[in-house]
């Protein structure tokens, strides 16, 4: 063996070394209902799987931002997870009734890219986020009151979350419906 090919294989172990636990350890995430966001491991074993017959209705608290403006929120990416553990454990979507309600340092993640490249620089890294968890059937909705503080017009907002009158209203109108709060 020469010393050049006995150099590449030690820096190859090393590699795959380094490298082979981090695959096995991220891969094998599952996207069963929205794909790219909210990756998920299937427990088909795990106690207390939903019910496939029930509703199951949530009202998301999302207040934090992302550490940086080119990071996707959290709290969003954390009901994409929501919605693939429900549809993992079999549950339709027609029997998810899911609703986020977006405000103080999250709010700017629901502007448009116009407004948010304004504020940041660059294209919100929420807005494909935003519509895959409207085409799963979540509704979003952002404090009008959170708006105002900020001082964004509502003209501001992706057009695919709605403005409330305020956060504090839409949570105790959805828990008062049976929404269990899911807070972030």
């Amino acid at each position: 063996m020469t010393p050049m090919f006995r150099t590449t294989l030690i820096i190859l172990s090393v590699a795959l070394a380094s490298v082979g636990p981090a695959l096995a350890a991220g891969g094998d995430w599952r996207y069963p209902a929205i794909e790219g966001y909210g990756g998920i491991k299937p427990l088909s074993e795990a106690a207390n799987q939903p019910s496939v017959k029930a509703e199951h209705k949530a009202v998301f608290d999302v207040t934090k931002a992302a550490k940086s403006p080119d990071q996707l929120n959290p709290g969003l990416e954390r009901v994409a997870r929501a919605v693939n553990v429900f549809a993992s454990a079999g549950v339709p979507a027609e029997k998810l009734d899911f609703v986020v309600v977006v405000h103080g340092p999250a709010t700017p993640g629901i502007l448009n890219d116009a407004q948010y490249e304004k504020q940041f620089g660059q294209a919100n890294p929420n807005t494909a986020l935003i519509a895959a968890l409207r085409k799963a059937g979540v509704t979003l909705h952002v404090c009008g009151q959170a708006l105002a503080k900020h001082a964004f017009d509502q003209s501001w907002v992706n057009n695919e979350v709605d403005v409330a009158l305020s956060a504090l209203s839409d949570l105790v109108i959805f828990q008062s419906r049976g929404y269990a709060v899911v807070p972030q």
